[in-house]
């Protein structure tokens, strides 16, 4: 029988339509725009100035704190500005603009395609260089990576799991990854390993990716210590308490750090970056992005430079239809409609998504029937409805009783709902509240 988490969870339309594409290269740009804010934490810090040169893998940015990460130039050429521009949502934000001239890399960087398995850096050297490398989680969260394998002493990490469930409708990027790169993922894994001195992991694969699931098992049996998880197909399984509790049964308190379980979770193509960092001496520059939806004449997963605009990314699939109604940045579940095409494409952009009117548009709202619906399929055992009512009312400090800061967000409330109610936007409303008043409480 196949594992999954134990509460709530749907199962909407997959609609993997490049599960079967190939990973193709896209051009360089022209011209590349970095955002010193995309990851979680403080933004980077820029140390180039207008007029500088720069290569492939040349440090832009320095990490502004302990939670932050560096950002590296994916092209060479010449810093053209230092400036504020717009991101995909339209919010200015300090960015480095660089135009492109050539293809010359850091001299330090291996682009050998091959597989170096010998890892001799000690855990101590690794982290390290995964800090240098700019490595984000790659799954969407963009959290720092190096910060993950530095968990709070009192925590122990005994289990490392590498998320490659993809549960998210549409996007196949990781499951491309994993047809093209099995060993350099493996390889991956064992750094990391490594580096968080734990002798057992975890690879989960939800089940509609049976070919991935076939090639690593069988890569998989000259490294030990790493096993295949099969999971039932089922969504949030991605989350890092739904995984955890699918794969080792443990469930992580309400509060608590995923680390309190024992276990390090993460993602796939962050495996896949450490182990170019690592291995390669590789920055993260470029990653793979799936491009689809409806009437996109080239649907596909395409390895793009990162800071490429968007819209230059979509021409390359076939150009934008022209009865689209919505642009989303990720997946649909748990993705957002973008407001700017000319935004660059950030570390944690795993999908281009879009959609016409028949997929885009919102059914009209009517009055909650308390059918309980999106209390069962919460994966976080909330109660939705009674959080969106109390956001709604602003009644936040009785949101924050009823945890409204545990919603992860993944809208399977919203996707159940036989009236329409608008849940997960006053649910995100009322936590971002509640998020503020406390730390406005841990401030005073």
């Amino acid at each position: 029988m196949l594992k999954t988490f134990r509460i709530g969870g749907i199962h909407p339309k997959e609609n993997k339509l490049t599960a079967q594409c190939p990973v193709t290269m896209v051009d360089i740009p022209r011209q590349v725009s970095l955002m010193l804010n995309q990851h979680i934490g403080a933004p980077a810090k820029c140390i180039v100035k207008k007029g500088d040169l720069v290569k492939v893998g040349t440090l832009v940015a320095e990490a502004g704190g302990f939670v932050s990460a560096n950002i590296h130039s994916p092209v060479s050429g010449t810093v053209s500005k230092v400036d504020q521009a717009a991101n995909a949502f339209g919010v200015c934000t300090p960015t480095i603009v660089i135009d492109t001239n050539g293809d010359e890399w850091e001299e330090s960087i291996d682009r050998s395609t091959e597989l170096n398995e010998t890892i001799e850096l000690s855990p101590e050297e690794i982290i390290q260089k995964i800090t240098q490398s700019g490595i984000v989680g790659l799954g969407g969260a963009t959290f720092p990576t190096h910060v993950k394998l530095m968990p709070p002493k009192e925590f122990k990490p005994t289990v490392l799991i590498i998320n490659a469930t993809e549960c998210e409708p549409y996007l196949t990027d990781d499951h491309a990854l994993m047809l093209e790169s099995p060993e350099q993922i493996l390889v991956g894994c064992r750094i990391l390993m490594k580096s968080i001195g734990v002798n057992h992991a975890y690879i989960g694969i939800e089940n509609n990716k049976k070919d991935a699931i076939a090639l690593l098992e069988q890569m998989a049996k000259k490294y030990p210590g790493i096993e295949i998880v099969a999971l039932r197909t089922r969504y949030p399984q991605g989350g890092e308490k739904q995984l955890i509790d699918a794969i080792l049964h443990k469930q992580v308190a309400n509060g608590a750090l995923p680390v309190s379980t024992g276990a390090i979770v993460q993602n796939v193509g962050t495996a896949f970056a450490v182990y170019e960092a690592v291995q390669k001496n590789k920055p993260l520059v470029d990653r793979i992005v799936t491009v689809t939806g409806d009437g996109i004449a080239r649907p596909g997963n395409y390895r793009v430079r990162l800071g490429m605009p968007i819209r230059e990314l979509i021409e390359v699939a076939g150009g934008l239809p022209s009865d689209t109604s919505k642009v989303i940045l990720g997946g649909p579940m748990m993705g957002k409609a973008i407001s700017n095409l000319d935004a660059p494409i950030p570390k944690g952009c795993s999908g281009i998504l879009i959609l016409n009117e028949g997929h885009a548009h919102r059914g009209t709202p009517s009055p909650c029937i308390r059918c309980g619906k999106c209390v069962s399929v919460c994966p976080m055992g909330l109660e939705p409805y009674l959080l969106a009512k109390l956001s709604e009312n602003h009644l936040f400090e009785k949101a924050e009783k009823e945890s409204i800061t545990a919603c992860l967000e993944c809208g399977c409330c919203a996707y159940s709902c036989p009236s329409n109610r608008p849940i997960l936007d006053y649910i995100r409303i009322g936590k971002n509240a509640v998020n503020q008043i406390i730390r406005s409480r841990k401030q005073s």
